[in-house]
């Protein structure tokens, strides 16, 4: 089996990318792809741990390797090539984090708004106290007294149950009732 010299520096040593690079820049096709499949080997692991998303470093790591090809001709083959491939993956990842989060703030919440409309649901009552009163006369004469003595006067179960003559039993079942009868009516 034959292989070539690309496919024998990357299988000797993945740290030899420079001479993978300079025969890609003189037009080796094959050590070019080798570069390209090293060069995303070492990207990955570097994407993935400040990535959320498989499909963001893939996406990113696309965008790298089309910014190296872009930009290889800048490649001077007397240096490092890892430093090179890394200065362009640090900016294109701060490119891709500065849109994301600027993505992100173009959708977020107003939080004066989100605090003015939270201020007006819990401040401004739904119900008033007139329509709510109202809708307690419309009831039975025994569970509106009970309502009244409880809410507005505050007697307990027990003291309404002395006052009324019903057992403490008979005013928490009445009072149950009464509230399932004011509950249904209101939500309409």
């Amino acid at each position: 089996m034959v292989t070539s010299n690309a496919e024998n520096l990357v299988a000797d040593h993945d740290d030899n990318l420079e001479a993978l690079m300079r025969q890609s820049l003189t037009g080796d096709q094959r050590a070019y792809a080798t570069l390209l499949q090293a060069t995303s080997r070492l990207l990955r692991p570097f994407l993935s741990k400040r990535l959320y998303s498989a499909s963001e470093v893939d996406d990113l790591l696309q965008e790298i390797l089309i910014s190296v090809h872009k930009a290889r001709h800048t490649y001077d083959g007397n240096r490092p090539y890892k430093p090179w491939l890394y200065a362009i993956a640090k900016f294109r990842l701060q490119d891709h984090l500065r849109a994301h989060y600027a993505d992100q703030l173009r959708h977020a919440e107003d939080f004066d708004e989100l605090e003015e409309s939270l201020h007006e649901a819990v401040t401004e009552p739904v119900m008033s106290y007139e329509s709510i009163s109202g809708e307690v006369q419309k009831l039975p004469e025994k569970q509106a007294t009970i309502l009244r003595l409880m809410h507005e006067d505050g007697y307990t179960a027990k003291e309404v149950a002395a006052k009324t003559g019903m057992t403490e039993s008979a005013v928490k079942v009445a009072a149950h009732r009464a509230y399932k009868v004011l509950r249904e009516r209101l939500e309409r």
